[in-house]
């Protein structure tokens, strides 16, 4: 019965750093979860999204907020990037369409 009084704690620096500054300020994680949305939003809309009926786009969010508590644990738990990786594909992405946008503006003129 002796095991099961000692309970072991886990030291603070071997955490991942988004559980260790949730673990300071517990509003860091649920900061962190709302960036995860809000950067899969803008990938999503920058790559991938088109013009669909409202139910749908709904459906789609919803999923999009389901996938993004999926990458938030992915961060919190195991420490992957997925953060930097969101924001690094939102860069990339912007300037990809903006490029496309002033290349499409460009032919609409030379035509």
């Amino acid at each position: 019965m002796e095991f099961l009084a000692e309970q072991k704690t886990v030291p603070l620096e071997s955490m991942p750093w988004l559980m260790q500054a949730t673990y300071e300020n517990p509003w860091i994680g649920f900061i962190a979860f709302v960036a995860t949305i809000v950067l899969c939003v803008i990938v999503f809309n920058l790559g991938f999204a088109r013009k669909l009926p409202l139910l749908k786009m709904v459906v789609i969010y919803v999923l999009l907020v389901i996938g993004s508590f999926g990458l938030w644990f992915l961060e919190f738990v195991f420490g992957a990037p997925i953060l930097a990786v969101l924001a690094i594909s939102a860069v990339v992405l912007g300037i990809y369409r903006f490029r496309l946008h002033l290349h499409r503006k460009e032919k609409s003129q030379n035509v």
